[in-house]
């Protein structure tokens, strides 16, 4: 057998794109046929509105790497990719080129404004697909959607017709969340609310026949010109009297009715309150139950319109606010003014502040659908990972109000809803419409707004695999086994698509809901533009490499908790994928003359590196199946670099030394350490893909048996544990770590060889293992001279001179420090870190005794302050005893 080349350094980029090359070759990302039920992942598709950050790459990440786990366990397994078409966002993106070039998209008409749009979200749609690629991503690409392809565009449109025909959907008059900078109503769960700083202003309206003024308060005093009337609490009796009189408006010279209602709370301000039945949700519902006039103050655009006074007509919002104050002051109905900091709902997408408007949209009953997902998660139909989302979900489907689907916009899908000029009539179709159902004329207009982008993504997980139609997809891979999102959409996605599942399938549409945290900087703050503190996916994979982007993702993904990282952190995932790179060029390289054998026998370190390895599978699988990919990550960190590494490739060296053994023992261990190393890489691919695969296609102990995408995950087996063995190694790695210390301590080189004098207890077991493993012994805790005397042989022991005691479980032994080392110097050295070690634990005792530290301090700190003072305390306790044993 040669030696084999890998290349020096670790270079991801000479490699990674053809090993996804050859991925894509071998079809290795399409679902095999075989039998059992699938693994199903759909892509949350993410928006053709730019580029991947962070966060969909964490998102990417997750997905991949349980979805490379079950294609390796054996099954089959599918990841749907697909794009969203964003309706605001993307209209957004087109909107703000078009004002660079001093237009608008009115001016351009919605035809060729549509056209413009498409090519905006294929440029971005290459975009997307590079990157997904570039992180590694298994999807099965032949399958790709768009939410506004062919296929789930007729989706859209029969959901659409099946809700109206249902009595789930509706079209009226309704209060609606307006943003006046998109131009369309949103949703309530689309509207954010953030703390403001505001105003409160208090005014006096006065009562009509000189009776004196009622008194109220009212954030948004511009909104009094849209006033029908003022509310008190029937119970109040300061304003009993009153209830059945009128007050008249300032400024609009209207007169309008004091009435009673229990949305009035008494003890809050002044017990008074404005009724603007247009332009407030509460008194949208004030306004329905003591039929009270409906006057819209606002155009779409934000502005006053012709039902304000004409001297605001026309003037925003703001410039509206200070030009009444002004008058309310001139008029004398100002009273004052105070500082206050209230929640204010801005639009999710752009940020401008939303208005409570009147205006005609589409919605969808949501109570009964909401009532068939409740029930579907009581009965264990899907379960959420972390389970505290289950309370965030069950809280939303016991509170949910109608979703306005519709949307004063251009991109998306329109409406499938058509009016007759004729008879007036409405009628909903899949198919566009030409002639009238009802009195069959041929003068229709359809409906020019679209459906929100959230109608089409909560069909995703079936419209995808083919939904109306019964593709074979549909059979074979629906319901879908899990779905991975942030916590962010559990509104806006997660419960809708349960829901449209139930509703359309009559299966929910998951099993699994992997719900992770948010990425943030490493002070806590979400990435932003603004904040210019977003980190750029393809920047650390031009750096790093794509698998140290996914590795240091998933080790520091832990359930229910937010990332918190900065560009340098990505190190960790780099410096672990060049430790597997350098391992594995180290075996390759002395693979000369070497020839493999077959069944080779096994030694106790051997058995013990399989018994690790065994340990490590079981580790990962449990994390693996229970979407713990921190614990996945690390307990792979922790086997391969310690266990492997650390202890097993540096005890297999004793095999490969002159005269151990001969050209078969030699023979023997490269076998075994490929064995074992062809499993180790198994074990890591679903988390570093690129450098396993690219190190696993030059082993060869596998030639011939395909990729390792395609692979066997070592399983665990219960014959491969050895109990026996993992105690006595544990015993041997306790003992070398000890001598270890002391050589470090003592400041001794490492090529210096040290004599030992071990006493184990009197166990034949124990002292068989040592006596066998005496060489490996040696070999790992640089032993020159080793003497093996157990612990009962002598009645009366003294302790050797010139040597320092060890002690550990099972064991003491005595290292001659006097022959490896300069005592006087080791006295001298020893002494000053006892001063210094002394004087730590004096400082932190008092602070210990401070009152007010104690009072002041978290408990976390002051538990760490007392552990700084025990191992502080334990050092010098140990030093001191290695000064008297020079004595």
């Amino acid at each position: 057998m040669k030696a084999i080349e890998l290349e020096k350094a670790y270079a991801p980029k000479n490699f990674e794109d053809k090993v996804y090359k050859r991925w894509l070759a071998e079809d290795s990302f399409k679902p095999a046929e075989k039998a059992g039920d699938p693994y199903v992942i759909v892509i949350p598709p993410p928006n053709v509105t730019g580029v991947l950050h962070l966060g969909h790459a964490l998102v990417v990440s997750i997905i991949d790497i349980i979805i490379r786990f079950h294609r390796m366990r054996g099954e089959s397994t599918l990841w749907v990719p697909g794009t969203d078409h964003a309706g605001i966002a993307t209209q957004n993106v087109v909107e703000k080129q078009l004002r660079a070039k001093g237009l608008n998209r009115r001016e351009l008409g919605r035809e060729k404004f549509v056209e413009q749009t498409w090519k905006v979200k294929e440029k971005h749609h290459r975009i997307i697909s590079e990157q997904l690629t570039r992180m590694g991503a298994s999807v099965d690409w032949s399958r790709e959607r768009f939410t506004m392809d062919e296929g789930l565009s007729r989706a859209v449109r029969e959901v659409f017709v099946r809700l109206y025909e249902r009595g789930l959907l509706y079209k009226g008059n309704y209060l609606v969340n307006w943003c006046s900078s998109c131009g369309t109503a949103i949703a309530d769960d689309e509207v954010e609310h953030k703390d403001t700083a505001g105003k409160m202003y208090h005014l006096r309206y006065p009562i009509v026949g000189g009776k004196g003024f009622i008194e109220l308060a009212t954030t948004r005093p511009e909104t009094m010109l849209g006033d029908t009337a003022v509310a008190v609490h029937p119970d109040d009796e300061r304003y009993r009297h009153l209830v059945g009189e009128k007050v008249l408006l300032p400024l609009a010279d209207r007169e309008i009715p004091v009435i009673a209602d229990t949305y009035v709370e008494k003890e809050f301000g002044t017990g008074v309150v404005k009724i603007t039945p247009a332009h407030d949700p509460n008194d949208w519902d004030v306004g329905k139950r003591h039929n009270l006039p409906v006057i819209n103050i606002l155009t779409p655009e934000g502005r006053l319109n012709g039902e304000a006074p004409e001297k605001y007509r026309n003037l925003t919002v703001e410039a509206g606010r200070e030009a009444v104050l002004a008058d309310l002051k001139a008029g004398g109905f100002f009273i004052r003014e105070e500082d206050i900091t209230h929640a204010v709902g801005h639009c999710y997408r752009c940020g401008t502040v939303i208005e409570p408007f009147l205006s005609e949209q589409w919605f969808v009953r949501m109570k009964p659908l909401a009532e068939k997902a409740l029930a579907a998660w009581q009965r264990g139909e899907i379960v959420f990972y972390p389970r505290k989302w289950e309370n965030t979900y069950q809280h939303w489907l016991l509170n949910i109000r109608d979703w306005c689907i519709s949307r004063q916009l251009w991109w998306g899908h329109r409406i499938p809803a058509w009016t007759c000029t004729d008879c007036g009539k409405i009628s909903v179709s899949i198919q566009d419409l030409s002639v009238c159902p009802h009195c069959g004329c041929t003068h229709l207009e359809q409906d020019p707004d679209v459906l929100d982008t959230w109608f089409s993504s909560w069909l995703w997980p079936f419209s995808t695999l083919g939904w109306p139609e019964e593709t074979s997809d549909l059979k074979r891979f629906y319901p879908t086994t899990a779905l991975v999102t942030g916590y962010d959409i559990i509104f806006f996605w997660v419960s809708r698509m349960i829901m449209a599942g139930l509703e359309f399938t009559g299966k929910v549409p998951f099993r699994d809901i992997y719900i992770h945290g948010l990425i943030r900087d490493k002070l806590g703050r979400k990435m932003s533009k603004t904040l210019q503190n977003g980190i750029d996916p393809l920047d650390i994979i031009d750096e790093f490499g794509a698998d140290a982007l996914k590795f240091t993702l998933a080790f520091t993904c832990a359930q229910g908790q937010d990332l918190l990282v900065d560009k340098e952190f990505f190190r960790l995932g780099s410096k672990f994928a060049n430790k597997v790179w350098n391992a594995s060029r180290y075996i390759l390289m002395n693979l000369e003359n070497r020839e493999l054998v077959q069944d080779p026998r096994l030694i106790p370190v051997d058995r013990w590196i399989y018994s690790r390895l065994n340990g490590a599978a079981k580790a990962m699988e449990e994390a693996f199946l229970t979407y713990r990919f921190n614990d996945a990550a690390q307990t792979a960190y922790e086997y391969f670099w310690n266990d492997f590494c650390d202890w097993y490739v540096e005890a297999t060296k004793l095999s490969f030394r002159e005269g151990a053994g001969g050209e078969a023992e030699k023979d023997r261990a490269v076998t075994v350490l490929l064995d074992v190393l062809a499993a180790f890489l198994r074990l890591l691919h679903p988390l570093l893909p690129y450098v396993t695969e690219e190190i696993y296609s030059r082993l060869p102990n596998v030639q011939g048996e395909g990729l390792l995408i395609d692979g066997i995950y070592p399983q665990y087996n219960e014959t491969r544990y050895d109990a026996q063995v993992e105690m006595n190694f544990g015993f041997l790695q306790e003992l070398v770590r000890s001598v270890r210390t002391l050589r470090s301590e003592c400041t001794i080189s490492p090529e210096k060889k040290i004599r030992v004098l071990l006493r184990p207890e009197n166990d034949p077991e124990r002292i068989g293992f040592l006596t066998e493993n005496a060489g490996l012994l040696k070999l790992l805790a640089g032993i020159g001279n080793l003497e093996i005397n157990a612990a009962g042989a002598a009645a009366h022991f003294t302790r050797p001179a010139g040597s320092i005691g060890l002690v550990g479980k099972g064991f003491e032994a005595f290292v001659y420090i006097a022959e490896a080392a300069d005592i006087s110097f080791l006295k001298q050295k020893f002494g000053k870190e006892i001063e210094k070690d002394r004087k730590f634990a004096a400082s932190i005792k008092v602070k210990l005794g401070n009152e007010k530290f104690l009072q002041n301090a978290p408990p976390k700190l002051i538990e760490e302050e007392k552990l700084k003072m025990e191992e502080s305390l334990k050092r010098t306790a140990k030093l001191e005893a290695y000064i008297r044993d020079f004595s």
